[in-house]
Formats: C-alpha cells, sequence, structure tokens
C-alpha cells in the first residue's frame, strides 16, 4: 500500500484527515505515533522535525506531505473519491478554503489555547490568554450560527474539506466552551457526528479519551 498516515487517533487535527481518507474509502497503512515513546518520537521526528501531526508518506510518488489542509488538497488531486472535498469550481474552491482556514485559525485554535492551558501547572496557567480565546470562540461560534442558516453543511448539500475541518474544531470547541445558545451550530455538529466518516473517527478516538484533560466532557 503505498499511501501511509502517521497520526494519533486524539490528536484533533489528525481528524480532519481521517475523515477525507473515510469519506472516501481510501486505502492507507496507519502508523499510531506515541510521542511519550522516546524511540518513536525520535524516528517521527525525521519525518516531521516539529513534531506535528499529521502526516502522509505517498511512497508511490515519493512525496512526504504535512499540514492538515495540504494533506486533503493532496488527497483530493491524487486519491480522488466519490465525495469531491475540494471542488472543481475555482469560486467555490476559494470558499471551502475560507471555511477551512476559519475553523483552523478562529475556533480550532483558541480551542487548543483552553486545552493547553489545563495542562500547564497552576502557577504556569494564563487566565487573560484563556479568556481572550474564550470570546474568540463565542465571536466565531456567532458566525457561524449565521453562516449556517438554511445549510446542511459549510457550503450547502455537499461535504467537502470545510466540513472536515468543522468537525473537530466543533467538537472539542464545544467540550471546552459548549455551543449554549448556538442551536444551528449545534444541530450542524449533530449532523457531522451522525457522518459515517465522522463515527468511525470517534470510536476510533474514544480508547484515548482519558489522555484529554477534562475527560469527563468526550463522549
Amino acid at each position: 500500500m503505498s499511501l501511509a498516515l502517521y497520526f494519533h487517533p486524539l490528536a484533533s487535527f489528525c481528524w480532519k484527515v481521517l475523515i477525507s481518507l473515510y469519506e472516501n474509502d481510501t486505502p492507507f497503512t496507519a502508523h499510531v505515533v506515541d510521542l511519550m515513546n522516546q524511540r518513536e518520537r525520535a524516528d517521527f521526528l525525521k519525518i516531521s522535525p516539529f513534531g506535528k501531526f499529521p502526516v502522509i508518506h505517498d511512497g508511490e510518488r515519493g512525496q512526504t506531505v504535512l499540514e492538515s489542509t495540504i494533506i486533503i488538497e493532496y488527497l483530493a488531486r491524487h486519491f480522488p473519491g466519490t465525495t469531491a472535498l475540494l471542488p472543481e469550481d475555482p469560486d467555490r474552491a476559494l470558499r471551502v478554503r475560507y471555511w477551512d482556514r476559519f475553523y483552523d485559525f478562529y475556533v480550532h485554535e483558541p480551542m487548543q489555547k483552553v486545552v493547553a492551558d489545563r495542562r500547564r501547572e497552576p502557577d504556569k496557567r494564563d487566565p487573560y490568554g484563556v479568556e481572550q480565546a474564550r470570546a474568540q470562540l463565542e465571536t466565531s461560534y456567532t458566525i457561524i450560527e449565521s453562516a449556517m442558516a438554511g445549510k446542511i453543511w459549510a457550503l450547502g448539500e455537499e461535504l467537502t474539506m470545510a466540513d472536515c475541518s468543522a468537525l473537530p474544531a466543533l467538537y472539542y470547541g464545544n467540550r471546552v466552551h459548549p455551543l449554549g445558545a448556538h442551536p444551528v451550530t449545534a444541530a450542524y455538529l449533530d449532523r457531522l457526528l451522525a457522518r459515517p466518516s465522522v463515527s468511525r473517527v470517534i470510536r476510533e478516538a474514544t480508547p484515548y479519551f482519558h489522555l484529554f484533560p477534562e475527560e469527563e466532557r468526550l463522549s
């Protein structure tokens, strides 16, 4: 099998790529990397110098690709399937990229700020930074609430890369800063969770949920 994925089942950015792979039944060899294992970490750093997940290696083309968005675009080009995660129409593709970046920068990133702060020792925490991150999440939820009105998926009727980005951002975001008064966004998350590709990702991550800083909020 020419395609290999290096990842961890709990890592949120890995979920984006896993959803895209499962949506199109793309065959790949899974390499779960334990960064706490010194040997595995050392080997992985040779592939990803910053130690960031996910990474794919395409043995047939001799290509190693990092960054979740670029990986999904690479898969769309070289391993296309029945779900066109990046539309051929350039204007629609631009909108997909916009929402992909929106979820990564304005939901995913502040969510990770809150999670990372919980992992710190009490005397090293950043309450003001967490407050700012929560405020950004609330603003992002409000924007999504308006944008998703009357839609099934991020761009309408068809699932795209933007929805692959939305799932981990909203799933974890809802755990650290609940969607609360954003019913349209909550319903969108529910539709994503009902998607078979997403259900599979969640199921495979479940054994690792105890590693999350507040595991009682994960289900």
